[in-house]
């Protein structure tokens, strides 16, 4: 019987190539095969020169890998090479899908390591220079997406908490933003939203909520929101 391969789920960042850990890095440059997210950076991958590169990216909206099928191809490679890399954007464990894919690799018996990666919350609060807690302001947060899976029904309740990270927010934040002035919240509450986060690309916008109720301009790229007013610009801060 052959002997499978290790699979190891590493967290790629928020988008710039050195923020992956470097963990995340050294394994990658061990890699016999890479599974890649389409957020993935081309820097990113030139961290792996050695390695076979097999794109599975998932994007809203657009022609996509299904999960089953990306299922497979990791159990598949298990099988081939002794080294495989499944790269995601972020974080593996935070909107990565990662219960799916250990779920197939567990049931093929495929030996699953789990690399952390810095979450595009994290990293916007970083390049904003804008802490998501703020003591006597925020002491709780949540990360939230609107998406569900497809034959699953939406959630429109959102999270009861001081400072709310909504991801992949480009489409939906709209109507975030009603359902919290709906709920009370005041108009001019602050809101950071971040487009292409720690990437070359990267875009800030400051509004408030009621501009948030108005929608976004369109997005080159994934968008975070954040929510609270923890976001309140400091009054010598530059960004």
């Amino acid at each position: 019987m052959a002997v499978l391969g290790k699979v190891y789920l590493i967290g790629a960042g928020p988008g710039a190539a050195d923020l992956i850990t470097v963990r995340g890095a050294r394994l990658l440059g061990e890699a016999e095969v890479v599974l890649y997210d389409a957020l993935v950076t081309p820097e990113m991958l030139a961290l792996c020169p050695q390695a076979e590169l097999i794109p599975v990216g998932k994007r809203s909206g657009q022609r996509s890998t299904a999960q089953t099928v990306i299922n497979d191809k990791l159990v598949d490679c298990a099988r081939r090479y002794r080294h495989v890399v499944r790269l995601k954007g972020g974080d593996p464990m935070l909107f990565g899908r990662a219960d799916e894919e250990l779920r197939a690799l567990e049931e093929a018996g495929v030996e699953v390591d789990v690399v952390p990666g810095i979450t595009t919350a994290v990293a916007a609060a970083a390049a904003t220079r804008q802490p998501l807690t703020k003591r006597g302001v925020a002491r709780s947060v949540a990360f939230f997406t609107s998406s569900t899976a497809p034959d699953q029904p939406d959630h429109p309740a959102l999270p009861e908490t001081d400072t709310l990270v909504q991801y992949m927010g480009g489409r939906e934040a709209a109507a975030t933003a009603e359902r919290l002035l709906a709920e009370g919240r005041r108009p001019d509450l602050p809101v950071v939203v971040v487009e292409n986060c720690s990437r070359g690309d990267q875009r800030v916008r400051r509004l408030t909520l009621s501009d948030l109720a108005h929608g976004l301009d369109v997005a080159h790229g994934p968008v975070l929101v954040m929510i609270g007013e923890a976001m309140a610009h400091r009054p010598h801060q530059t960004l």
